[in-house]
């Protein structure tokens, strides 16, 4: 019984840390996803890109 009264004081610290340690990691962007743009560069997109709309109106008016 009398280790109760060190190891529940010692569990409640310990997952205080973990909970800092993992708010920590999300703030300084341990969790950023760094392969998702280089797979979006390759990946099959076949709708043609759209034109800006000044170049649009431009080609509308034969210039």
């Amino acid at each position: 019984m009398e280790s109760l009264y060190l190891l529940i004081p010692m569990s409640v610290l310990l997952v205080f840390l973990i909970g800092v340690i993992f708010w920590w990691s999300v703030r300084s962007g341990q969790f950023d996803d760094l392969e998702g743009p280089g797979y979006r560069v390759v990946s099959d997109d076949d709708t043609p890109p759209s034109a800006p709309r000044g170049e649009m109106e431009k080609e509308s008016k034969g210039h």
